[in-house]
């Protein structure tokens, strides 16, 4: 017997249509304008903030061999806007965000509906690998997105002032600071301050942009790919080392994806269609422009683009916008790993939910390791050029594997036909292979550092899949099925109360529940035996959470109840429990003095040469230090009992 599946999902921010005297139209349109808006505070802020850094890395030193002649410029805008119609537009925005899961994206997200679709051991376990791959590189990504951001926009205070350059990293240091230290007000708070500064952000690149072009029309000819295709043409090899500064005005492109639990699937393209595209397109038209006209300003040409009595209140305004940017991969990051933990790829961590929507959550380890990390890249690098090589590796890696799993997924569930694959792949999958081999040339000047980040979280989860997989086995042997359990037990003296004993497994007995019998001889009058199973889909609605199984007579008092929750939900046992009332008379319980019982294994520490054991060394850590389950499953501590048994490692 299994539970149903929930209609709908986080995602269902959209708006309907007005009409007059329906109230219920206009909270729907009212509602979908602040999804839009929370869009635009969350989702793009990335990759509305990429035109401060993206052409001043391309025409920089180390990527610009192909110079600044016009048509050379043509060429290079024609080139970032193909890349961000092909990859935003096309791959995610009309394409990729339609694989929702309940309304949740990500790899991960993905991962678990084809997961839950699809047949074959062998291909779903290769597809594991890609996913925990391409969240590794998330993570990476996670890490430099915030210090590259925010330290290109506190560098414009060196265009300002030349002596102002000093304050670039401590200014840098203390906003990211205060970032970090928002977190816990949760991403719906956050967003309704940030969208209206990325609107106000957006609008004026576009009102920076617009004189240039109207100074340099010819710019407008960049719209064509043509020119794109002739430097490429006219000049592989340079034309592909700029490549690796091209790809960074598509960063936060999938975080687009990662986020789509936040605002729905209609908020981010409306979002993305009608403000951000416009705005970035025109902005970086405007830049081409600005630097035809004066080959000067290459060296930062966006803050060129605005007067000089302008120019610091311009670097507020974009240090506010890239606060935002890094927002967009803090809340995917808590967004990946609560998944993450709910596939079993990572061991159990405090999630705290920070608002009515399920998929708005704040994690403490995980903020508090991408903040030393920032931290750690901000004060080791010291400049947004300098961090630009370690940037790119990790964005296009995910942007391909994502799309590897896509094409699974688009082949095997939605049925495409092998013409739409391939055209997918020669328009789009080629386009992040050349991102992706320009990006590899970065590899010994600071590529290495997403790959390190990505590899160590790798690691962590193969570790964890693995040595959780074989105490799964270890643990079931111990426990023995529940059944011949129960037969045993019938003649026990019961004491009254209510037990309650969270139990992952169907079939056979808690520990705890094995230890309160050979202990003590006794068993209370009521026993409740709890499965919590985390469904493939974010969010299960409360009256399909609960499925009741009886083990042996219905006067024995002893009852098994499974709990199906989404991998976003809360996984609160009381207040599930308190779902049984009308399953009969026998789950008519009292909850407020019932006791919960905990099974552990404790894992003994290994005997081996530590080399051959590190492996088991590094799971033993994880274990031992996952969140305490009392607080995962909301289990009041004054009526929690721990118990259990050993295990060698």
């Amino acid at each position: 017997m299994t539970a149903s599946r929930p209609l709908g999902g986080a995602g269902s921010l959209g708006s309907g249509k007005r009409r007059p005297g329906n109230h219920s139209s206009r909270n729907r349109s009212s509602g979908g304008r602040l999804a839009t808006l929370g869009a635009l505070g969350v989702v793009f802020g990335d990759i509305g903030t990429s035109p401060l850094y993206a052409l001043h890395t391309a025409f920089s030193m180390d990527h610009n061999a192909v110079g600044l002649s016009s048509h050379e410029i043509y060429g290079v805008i024609s080139m970032v806007l193909w890349t961000i119609t092909l990859i935003v537009t096309v791959k995610y925005v009309v394409l990729v965000i339609r694989a929702d899961n309940g309304g949740e994206g990500g790899i991960l997200a993905l991962l678990a509906l084809l997961q839950r679709r699809m047949t074959g051991r062998r291909r779903m376990a290769v597809l594991t690998v890609l996913g925990m791959l391409g969240a590794a590189l998330f993570y990476g990504d996670s890490v430099i997105t915030p210090a590259i951001s925010v330290m290109s926009a506190v560098e414009g205070l060196s265009v300002v002032s030349p002596e102002l350059g000093h304050a670039v990293v401590p200014v840098s240091a203390l906003i990211l600071a205060l970032l970090f230290l928002l977190q816990p007000v949760g991403t719906g708070r956050v967003s309704r301050a940030f969208g209206p500064v990325m609107l106000l952000w957006l609008a004026v690149m576009a009102i920076m942009g617009l004189p240039q072009i109207i100074a340099h029309p010819q710019i407008l000819g960049s719209l064509s790919p043509h020119w794109a295709i002739e430097l490429v043409l006219r000049q592989p090899l340079p034309a592909f080392v700029l490549m690796g500064a091209i790809v960074l005005t598509v960063t936060g492109a999938e975080a687009l994806y990662a986020d789509l639990g936040h605002f729905g699937a209609k908020a981010v393209r409306r979002a993305w269609l009608t403000v951000a595209m416009p705005a970035l397109a025109i902005v970086y038209l405007g830049q081409g422009a600005a630097v035809i006209s004066a080959p000067d300003t290459a060296g930062n040409p966006f803050f060129h683009l605005a007067p000089p009595v302008l120019q610091l209140p311009l670097v507020i305004l974009a240090t506010l916008a890239t606060v935002i940017a890094s927002q967009a991969v803090i809340s995917g990051a808590f967004s990946v790993t609560v998944q993450a933990i709910r596939l079993g790829l990572l061991p159990r961590l405090v999630v705290r939910h920070t608002s009515r929507e399920e998929g708005q959550v704040y994690l403490p380890t995980v903020n508090g390791v991408l903040f030393t990390g920032v931290m750690v890249l901000v004060l080791a690098f010291g400049s947004s050029a300098e961090l630009a090589n370690a940037y790119g590796l990790a964005v296009t890696g995910t942007l391909l594997l994502e799309s590897v799993i896509f094409l699974v997924f688009a082949y095997s569930i939605w049925r495409w036909p092998w013409w739409a694959v391939g055209a997918y792949v020669t328009v789009i999958g080629l386009l992040e292979v050349v991102l992706l081999a320009a990006n590899s040339t970065k590899i010994l000047s600071g590529g290495w550092i997403p790959l390190l980040l990505a590899a160590l979280v790798l690691t962590v989860m193969v570790t964890w899949h693995r040595g959780r997989q074989r105490m799964v086995e270890a643990r079931r042997r111990m426990e023995g099925e529940l059944r011949e359990f129960i037969a045993t037990v019938q003649d026990l003296r019961r004491i009254p109360g209510v037990a309650v004993f969270p139990h992952p497994f169907l079939d056979t007995t808690p520990l705890a529940l094995l230890r309160c019998v050979e202990s003590f001889g006794v068993l209370h009058e009521r026993v409740v035996i709890v499965r919590v199973v985390a469904a493939g889909v974010p969010h299960v609605r409360p009256g399909q959470r609960i499925q009741v199984r009886h083990l042996g007579s219905t006067a024995d008092g002893i009852v098994h109840v499974t709990v199906t929750v989404g991998f976003l939900d809360a996984q609160d046992i009381p207040r599930n429990l308190a779902l049984t009332s009308g399953h009969g008379p026998e789950l008519d319980l009292d909850l407020d003095s019932a006791h919960y019982f905990i099974s552990i294994l404790a894992l003994l520490p290994p005997h081996t040469h530590p080399f051959r054991s590190w492996g088991q060394r590094l799971f033993l850590a994880l274990e031992r230090n996952q969140a305490d389950r009392t607080e995962v499953f909301h289990l009041p501590p004054t009526r929690t009992v721990v118990m259990g048994s050993e295990l060698p490692s």
